[in-house]
């Protein structure tokens, strides 16, 4: 009858258990455009492999081992996966709470007891007189009982004061027993469960699991935005080289106006006012050569440490100056709701806001009382082996309760902080959607704008390479003084140099606005794991 009302139990607590507190959480709708601000061009034609292979559609092959060794290498990605496995390996031990709990014990006592002697037995004794002619001389009583004091008395009956009274201890008749060791073998049981019958530790659970997928999808953010720092990096490398080569030649072409100037100062077809502006020049183009050296090694410390490498050691691979990559034909932009599957960051403050409306049903759980099942088992026994057929065994089960009386409105307290939490995340979250949203704009609007200036750019080289050759062929003829031709050359020179840094902005807006984008991390799983499979750890 008994284990039928314990099987009772157990079973009532399984059909109750399908009570759960707090809201059940709904992913919010959130609208957006159907199209971006800003059309590029050919932007809806893409394979989802090239979203994520994003970066080789600049066909740069140096470019492409960076990525991957930054992908294998970068010590922050490898932090952001130790931090996935600690939330893990933490949403292991919030489910321990819903099974039973066990704890065994066993112990061993050796004693040691001496039994103390045995003292008793019928008291006996004896008594002496001495007599003279004179009368009684003396009188002496003694007395004993086995293994116990020996008495005496001797009284002074003559007057004289001279009374005796003695005690003796003897072990006559001690009954000595001897020393005893035995041994104690204990062991035992307790087990514990928390029946969850209003879902309090399964909504723990539920926000430990949101929490762990919101962690994960910051790793997946932060993969997107190394990638796409690496890009940026190493464009602004060949950016800075590229300038620096222009630098030297424009330094060659000075050289040549200052000897040009030279001799026709020596000829006396000028003055020396020209000799001295075309020093003038040369030095302050000269000047320019230290920034360009130091943003060089600047840029490949940068990409050295986003490999995990120390600084130095891609020094010799990336040294050598290339040409800028060009940016690609096609652009996969789509629709403003695909975003919201795209970001990582997203999809993390999506979690959040999932994670903190379960703290909520965790909270309102704790107004309701905890039931608990408690067992415990132990025996004892002088062999280990009697353990098992050991009559001296103790056993218990039964249910327990616990409920909060009165706590001074703490709880009720702590679920109106959750309930905020909650709309702080619900807020938090359409702030980030904004946010991207306005990254993706910019980025698109960016890109558009540069690229048209660009075109402007590569005018104006043209035509200034034409004015200087015109400006020097009229110096020559002298039809012209010195000043028309350094005139030609700086704005030559602005000119080329802003045309490197305007191709440089294409790119790197062209890779914010992948990064924005979500960097293409949403690609099928079949697609993601084969471009993994490509960006394991170079040999």
């Amino acid at each position: 009858m008994k284990i039928r009302l314990y099987i009772g139990s157990i079973l009532l607590t399984v059909l109750v258990a399908g009570c759960m507190t707090g809201p059940d959480y709904e992913k919010p709708d959130f609208k957006v455009a159907d199209q971006w601000t800003e059309d590029l061009e050919g932007g809806e034609k893409a394979d989802p492999a090239d979203r994520v292979h994003w970066w080789k559609e600049f066909s740069d092959p140096t470019l492409d081992d960076l990525v991957a060794r930054i992908l294998a290498n970068n010590l922050d990605l490898k932090i952001a996966e130790t931090r996935i496995l600690e939330a893990r390996t933490g949403l292991i031990i919030t489910g321990a709470a819903l099974w039973p709990q066990l704890d065994a014990s066993a112990s061993y006592k050796r004693r040691y007891s001496v039994e103390p002697p045995a003292m008793g037995g019928a008291p006996s004794g004896r008594g002496t007189a001495v007599f003279s002619r004179n009368g009684l001389m003396g009188v002496s009583v003694s007395g004993s009982t086995p293994g116990g004091p020996t008495l005496s008395y001797s009284p002074d009956i003559t007057g004289g004061g001279n009374s005796t009274a003695s005690v003796s201890m003897g072990t006559e008749g001690m009954a000595k027993k001897p020393s005893r060791y035995s041994d104690l073998y204990l062991a035992g049981f307790d087990a514990s469960w928390e029946l969850d019958f209003f879902g309090g530790t399964r909504r723990s659970l539920e926000a430990a699991r949101a929490g762990v997928q919101a962690i994960e999808e910051y790793k997946n953010s932060l993969l997107v935005m190394v990638v796409a720092e690496a890009a940026r990096s190493y464009f602004d490398l060949r950016s800075y080289q590229n300038r620096l080569l222009i630098n030297k030649k424009n330094i060659e072409a000075l050289e040549e106006s200052l000897e040009l100037v030279q001799a026709r100062f020596v000829a006396g077809l000028t003055n020396e006012l020209d000799v001295k502006q075309a020093e003038t020049h040369l030095a302050n183009m000269r000047s320019t050569l230290p920034t360009f050296e130091y943003a060089i090694e600047q840029a490949i410390h940068r990409l050295e440490i986003l490999s995990g490498e120390a600084p130095g050691t891609l020094k010799e691979e990336l040294s050598e100056s290339t040409h800028l990559p060009a940016a690609p034909p096609e652009v996969l932009v789509g629709i403003p709701s695909e975003v919201l599957q795209r970001r990582p960051d997203i999809r993390s403050a999506e979690r959040d806001l999932a994670a903190a409306t379960a703290r909520i049903g965790v909270a309102t759980a704790d107004l309701f009382p905890k039931f608990s099942l408690t067992g415990s088992f132990s025996g004892t026994d002088d062999s280990f082996s009697g353990l098992r057929l050991s009559s001296n065994r103790t056993w218990s089960i039964g249910p327990a309760v616990r409920w909060p009386v009165f706590d001074a409105g703490r709880i009720r307290a702590n679920i109106e902080i959750q309930n905020i939490r909650q709309e702080q995340a619900l807020l938090q979250y359409e702030k980030t959607i904004i946010s991207s949203f306005e990254e993706v704009e910019n980025a698109l609007v960016l890109y558009a704008k540069e690229q048209n200036r660009l075109v402007e750019l590569k005018k104006s080289v043209d035509a200034g390479r034409k004015a200087l050759d015109i400006a020097t062929d009229l110096y020559k003829q002298g039809l012209v003084n010195f000043l028309n031709v350094l005139d030609a050359e700086r704005t030559l020179f602005a000119a080329e140099d802003q045309q490197i840094s305007c191709e440089t902005n294409v790119l790197t807006s062209l890779v914010a606005l992948y990064k924005a984008l979500g960097g293409g991390w949403e690609a099928p799983p079949e697609v993601l794991e084969e471009v993994l499979e490509e960006l394991s750890p170079l040999e």
